[in-house]
């Protein structure tokens, strides 16, 4: 069972239009309300395709009610923790080509107690899960190494962490030694102060970042498919071509939980990843896919060319 905790979830809406002009009045092609939050995208793509799951939720407010009834509606197993504040709301604008602009709320604040309470919440329901996934942005006013607290919890529990954030909490996680940290491309280069334009600048980084104390290290790299370098040293680089691309809001997250799910070790777990990644991008809004998306054909694998630059952002 493959638990996750989001700290910051939110209500995404994402609205498909012909082309972004800045100052103009669009009228949108289609529009998509999803349960959001890194962690909780993990958990219903973990469900889409049969791979038990829990999530551990903080929720407030008439968002935070409609963000329970929508997971209810997939039938998400969860862990509901009500807080004082409200969820957020984010809002997405995807393009034909698959660029999305995003406007995401920064959330609310978690009282310690109320840390307190999530932090128990997912000790208890993680006595029978292999892994627990502590991912997304952090609400306003958390401390910055909540996920390195956590994850010292967790390691005396013996549960295999896997983080997923960003600035300054991915490095305070990264020094708490978590089992796995996958980070993207920017996200990498901020942790790491690498400037990143070609594999070899993202396995540079990926060093800096196991001597910090990360075990194995996961790169989604966007369109130039992610890099896998693990605890033993084995390195793995995948691509997934991907035709109609049509929202890439929760690729990364289906990336990690087609990883998860299929062991978490070597270059089949990472094609697998790779898999429900693509398939992710090809579908409207933050859906996640399910067997009948996934296309396998489209994966490969290999090792990676340090000297391949990557596509310019």
């Amino acid at each position: 069972m493959i638990l996750t905790l989001t700290l910051n979830p939110s209500l995404d809406r994402t609205i498909e239009v012909g082309a972004l002009t800045r100052g103009a009045v669009i009228r949108a092609a289609a529009t998509h309300l999803d349960p959001g939050g890194k962690g909780v995208n993990v958990s219903r793509a973990l469900l889409a395709n049969d791979v038990r799951s829990c999530a551990v939720i903080p929720y407030g407010g008439s968002e935070g009610r409609r963000l329970l009834d929508l997971l209810s509606e997939e039938g998400i197993d969860m862990v509901p923790v009500p807080v004082e504040g409200t969820t957020r709301s984010n809002v997405a604008i995807a393009e034909p080509d698959g660029t999305v602009t995003k406007v995401n709320e920064p959330g609310t604040a978690l009282t310690p107690a109320e840390l307190d309470t999530l932090a128990g919440a997912v000790l208890d329901a993680a006595r029978s899960a292999d892994w627990v996934v502590a991912s997304g942005s952090l609400p306003p006013g958390v401390p910055v190494d909540v996920y390195a607290g956590l994850g010292r919890r967790f390691a005396d529990a013996g549960i295999n962490l896997a983080v997923d954030t960003s600035g300054p909490a991915l490095v305070s996680a990264v020094n708490a030694g978590p089992a796995l940290v996958k980070p993207n491309r920017d996200e990498l280069a901020e942790a790491t102060g690498t400037s990143i334009a070609h594999v070899g600048d993202v396995l540079d980084a990926v060093g800096k970042l196991r001597a910090m104390g990360a075990r194995s290290v996961l790169t989604s790299l966007g369109a130039d498919g992610a890099l896998l370098v693990e605890d033993d040293d084995q390195i793995w680089y995948g691509e997934c071509a991907v035709e109609e691309p049509r929202s890439s809001v929760g690729a990364g997250d289906a990336l990690l939980a087609g990883f998860l799910a299929a062991g978490a070790r070597g270059g089949t777990a990472l094609a697998e990843g790779l898999a429900w990644a693509g398939a992710a991008v090809g579908l409207p809004g933050s859906r996640m896919p399910g067997p009948a998306d996934i296309d396998r054909t489209h994966v490969r694998i290999g090792p990676p060319d340090p000297a391949r630059p990557l596509s310019p952002h």
